[in-house]
């Protein structure tokens, strides 16, 4: 047998190591966590850029080892479709608004009617106790739930046959709406005959007019060019929604601990930035969809909001939601019901 020397072991040993350091090197380059996000909102979106923003800021962040790729514009599938892919583990990372209440009823709660006036009182809630008590039931069903919620904003009546200025006219309106029970519920108590159609399917539902009209953000009307298909624009303002961004606990904790971290606080950072973008963009989206050629018109808010209270809504969701989230609730909105 042929003796090996120490000098040639301690060779091996070197060239074994220093190909495992190259062996990491290239796994860190190429992405040693290659993650999928996906979303239903359009790539022009500000939640789509700034999610864009602090996804390479993660890259660099983790030298190359959390890659996360992003699929706007339902390019995986609808908002429905999509939050299943991310409870089996398909896709890694999902923003959900609306349909998340499908599975957690009380996610709903901070777009109840008519229940914040402006974005301070949206934020002290979301980002305070009332979020803290969604987050936690978020993770009942293999999610987790960042810390900072994104902005979509205060919710507008659109349709292509007349102005919103009363509840009285919406009797009888075909009415799109997200797929969610609260929207559904709110509007039927209102009077119109709502019709649950997933986002990326509005614009042909309204050039077909399957339905008359849809209410959305002004962000999402303009990003959306829902003014090439609609005539009127009634700031309703009826309610807040904005986006959890959740991910799959299981692949999310397959991350080790610090790039977790890293990921986690540069993803809050562009909730927080995207805020800040919507403030600024919701303060010119007005003049720029009229340019487009929608008209306006501000709504008394007080009327809708009692023939709710009446129709028995507050109530309602009151009960589905639990006494100790919705006195949460009322802590910042004050009394609904």
């Amino acid at each position: 047998m042929r003796k090996i020397s120490r000098r040639t072991i301690l060779a091996g040993a070197g060239a074994l190591a220093g190909s495992t350091v190259v062996n990491r090197r290239a796994r860190a380059q190429a992405g040693e966590f290659k993650l999928k996000y996906g979303n239903d909102l359009p790539a022009t979106h500000p939640i789509n850029k700034r999610a864009a923003e602090a996804c390479d800021a993660i890259r660099a962040a983790t030298n190359g080892r959390v890659d996360i790729s992003i699929f706007p514009n339902s390019a995986l599938g609808g908002s429905t479709d999509m939050l299943s892919q991310v409870r089996s583990g398909a896709l890694d990372i999902f923003t959900v608004g609306s349909p998340l209440a499908n599975l957690i009823p009380v996610s709903a709660i901070p777009s109840i009617a008519f229940a914040f006036p402006n974005f301070d009182g949206v934020w002290a809630a979301v980002d305070g106790d009332l979020g803290g008590h969604i987050r936690q039931e978020v993770t009942k069903i293999g999610l987790v739930a960042f810390d900072k919620m994104w902005d979509n904003g205060f919710r507008q009546i659109t349709t292509s046959t007349k102005p919103i200025n009363t509840p009285e006219d919406l009797k009888g309106m075909k009415l799109r709406v997200p797929v969610s029970p609260l929207f559904t519920s709110m509007f039927r108590a209102l009077g119109t005959s709502p019709t649950a159609i997933n986002f990326v399917e509005v614009y042909t539902a309204l050039q077909t007019k399957v339905v008359d009209g849809q209410e959305n953000p002004l962000a999402l009307i303009e990003a959306a060019k829902f003014y090439e298909v609609q005539k009127f624009c009634s700031l309703t303002g009826h309610m807040w929604e904005g986006f959890w961004m959740v991910a799959n606990r299981r692949n999310w904790e397959q991350l080790p601990a610090d790039l977790r971290k890293t990921a986690t606080r540069l993803l809050n950072e562009g909730a927080v930035k995207q805020r800040e973008d919507m403030a600024k963009l919701n303060a010119t989206l007005e003049t720029q969809l009229k340019e487009k050629g929608l008209t306006f018109n501000t709504v008394n808010k007080k009327p809708f909001q009692e023939t709710l209270k009446a129709a028995g809504f507050y109530a309602e969701w009151r009960g589905k939601f639990g006494e100790e989230a919705w006195k949460t609730l009322e802590r910042y909105s004050g009394a609904l019901s």
